[in-house]
């Protein structure tokens, strides 16, 4: 269960009510192509997200 994931790219970008949308289309079409995208609330700024792309 311990995959290892590597970090190819991460980003803030502006908090946005739909964006957890687009994360999950990533996930859903690009799975196969062993990327994974994450998005996560910035902890430093609670106007702006992470987000991640990862090789699984």
């Amino acid at each position: 269960m311990g995959s290892k994931k590597e970090v190819l790219s991460t980003v803030k970008i502006q908090k946005a009510p739909d964006v957890y949308k687009m994360v999950d289309l990533l996930n859903r079409t690009l799975k196969d192509r062993d990327l994974l995208f994450g998005l996560a609330l910035d902890e430093e700024n609670e106007e702006k997200m992470v987000f991640t792309i990862y090789k699984t």
